[in-house]
């Protein structure tokens, strides 16, 4: 069929125009019988300029209405997104997401008791709070693939076994020689003055991560440090699988500033493994390597609790039914 604004050929299903973006006549445009989202191309599509406060979606055509602030948005139809770069809006090549595996509230509450709870010194923490707030929604992350190679020095303090055994041998010689055996009272004490053992060595760690860094400003301190996603359950966005009670988050933090987060955290992570493995380290340097990453929208339970007359919140992952952090 054709568009009747603007005479553009398109499938006979089709809900809007690919090119002007008019619904089309009985097609109702609602979210609910709007078609799946097709696969991505491997090539980014400029879909608008910098400035556009109204955009098509690259995969059905509907129109996307940026809010202010806004640099990633999912298309409420079909689930298609884009993201604001430098040369403007794009289409994001690869939007995934992770399946709700806890959708009952109260399933929810139990990870959050059992967390609260664990060890013998937490118990009844739990009894003790009020759920003040709770709401499922689905949170996107940059999933940025990064790879890390640390180089630093570290001082080893071992000493020759050899040159200290020579020196309690020398030490019992000396006190036999000026306090006439141990009658005198002489205690000979072992002197450590054999030669240091490669006093300065070099070392260097390589690590590979897909580190996940949340692209919503206002989640900021939720983003996870060391915990790591089951990406290897992660399927393409489908907007049909996700309840019509769980919002859809768009996000404000572009995949450049995500690299530079994720750049930083990856840093932090070598420093600390090589803190681990050696002590005095230093002169520490890491390079990495950012790769370009995909849009993960994650299925994400908020808790707001209250215990003795202090507030604090609790993150859920709702695919692996595991906190995640939780903030005073």
């Amino acid at each position: 069929m054709f568009c009747m604004k603007c005479g553009t050929s398109m499938p006979d299903d089709a809900r809007f125009c690919p090119k002007c973006g008019a619904p089309m006549a009985g097609g109702g445009g609602t979210p609910a019988a709007a078609p799946a989202a097709s696969p991505s191309s491997s090539a980014s599509a400029t879909v608008g300029a910098a400035g556009a406060q109204e955009l098509k979606c690259p995969s059905c055509g509907a129109p996307i209405h940026p809010t202010f602030g806004e640099t990633v948005v999912t298309c409420d139809y079909c689930g298609g997104s884009v993201t604001l770069g430098g040369a403007g809006w794009k289409e994001i090549n690869k939007h995934t997401m992770l399946p709700l595996k806890v959708a009952d509230p109260a399933a929810a509450i139990k990870v959050v008791h059992d967390w609260i709870d664990s060890g013998f010194f937490h118990r009844h923490d739990f009894e003790e709070s009020k759920v003040v707030d709770s709401k499922l929604s689905y949170v996107p992350f940059w999933v940025l693939p990064a790879s890390a190679s640390t180089t630093y020095q570290y001082q080893a303090v071992a000493t020759s076994v050899g040159a200290t055994i020579g020196t309690i041998a020398a030490a019992e010689v000396l006190g036999s020689a000026l306090g006439g055996g141990r009658q005198g009272g002489f205690v000979p004490i072992p002197i450590m003055t054999g030669p240091v053992v490669n006093p300065t060595r070099s070392e260097t760690i390589s690590g590979q991560y897909e580190f996940p860094v949340i692209a919503v400003k206002a989640m900021s301190a939720y983003q996870p440090k060391e915990y790591q996603f089951d990406l290897d359950d992660r399927t393409l966005f489908d907007k049909k699988s996700i309840p019509s009670n769980a919002p859809v988050l768009n996000g404000d933090l572009t995949e450049d500033a995500a690299k530079g987060s994720a750049r930083a955290h990856v840093q932090e992570l070598q420093s600390e493994a090589a803190h681990k493995k050696h002590s005095m380290v230093s002169n520490l340097s890491t390079q990495v390597d950012i790769q370009d990453g995909e849009l993960l929208h994650v299925p994400l339970w908020q808790f707001h609790l209250e215990r003795k007359g202090k507030p604090y919140a609790i993150i859920v992952d709702a695919h692996a039914a595991r906190v995640i952090r939780t903030m005073d």
